[in-house]
């Protein structure tokens, strides 16, 4: 549209500014899993420096980065987590035992997305309880995001994470069968996602579910691409526990850094994800075009 200055000449309207980039930014969801006794809330805490690194590795690819941080449905009390002692809690003749302590005072912020269970007998077998419910808690979180690209796990999370890119990546191929109790979970993972496999998994401590039940998420080996971060001071999540998952998936990347059990957020740490994790984000990108 022209206008007309004071002086009775004609002008014309800059042009337009060309939005279309803006709009055409892509969205990419990140599904972020704590470990045993964490919550959403304090695995974001931990590792926000790396969510922010990972941000801006994306930008120049026109995508914008959400990451999900949900908080396990088993909530954990004292006895469950080992060492912990409650605040303000006596030891030797000080120590009341008869005396009530509410479960808001000695219970602390800690959650889980299963609980393992040994079995009696000298060679046990194991069980995860409750993981039907963590599992649905995950659907759920993936439906109400209108689905996820990848999934970052630290520890149990990490467990998760790889278990839940199997229960995913078998959509397009049909060929892991899961028994009656974990079909419902598996069949409420694929749907929320709408059939799509993840793009990757990124698996921090990690370790192979050794609930026999859980056979089929590694027969065939995951397919979906995976990056494996090991600590080489780990006294928590043993080396071989590690590997035996890193070992049920189909070409794994593994990278070894020089610290214990947690999520290392330096930047050389740090950029060894957010390269991987742009590489599929990328060819994602690629193929839309």
């Amino acid at each position: 549209m022209a206008s007309i200055d004071p002086n009775g000449v004609r002008e014309r309207d800059p042009p337009a500014r060309n939005n279309s980039k803006a709009s055409n930014k892509k969205d990419f969801k990140i599904l972020m899993l704590h470990g045993y006794t964490q919550s959403g809330p304090l695995f974001r805490s931990k590792t926000r420096a790396l969510e922010k690194l990972l941000a801006k590795a994306l930008s120049p690819l026109n995508i914008t980065l959400t990451c999900l941080y949900p908080t396990a449905p088993l909530r954990l009390n004292a006895r469950d987590i080992p060492g912990y002692v409650p605040p303000g809690s006596g030891s030797g003749d000080d120590d009341d035992s008869s005396r009530h302590h509410p479960a808001e005072e000695t219970d602390p912020d800690a959650w889980a997305w299963f609980r393992r269970r040994d079995g009696p007998g000298p060679d046990p077998e194991i069980t995860y309880a409750g993981i039907d419910d963590g599992m649905r808690a995950l659907a759920s979180t993936i439906r109400d995001a209108g689905g996820v690209d990848g999934v970052v796990g630290f520890s149990q999370g990490g467990a998760m994470a790889a278990l839940v890119a199997s229960a995913l990546d078998d959509a397009p191929h049909g060929d892991r069968v899961p028994p009656a109790p974990h079909a419902g979970w598996a069949a409420a993972l694929r749907d929320a996602n709408g059939d799509r496999p993840l793009r990757f998994a990124a698996v921090y401590s990690g370790f192979f579910a050794t609930d026999p039940s859980l056979a089929w998420c590694y027969d065939p080996p995951i397919r979906t691409p995976t990056v494996h971060f090991l600590g080489s001071l780990d006294t928590v999540v043993e080396e071989g526990r590690s590997r035996a998952l890193i070992d049920r998936c189909v070409d794994p990347v593994v990278v070894v850094h020089p610290g214990g059990h947690y999520v290392p957020i330096s930047k050389e740490w740090a950029m060894a994800l957010a390269g991987f994790v742009k590489q599929y984000a990328q060819d994602e990108t690629k193929a839309a075009l």
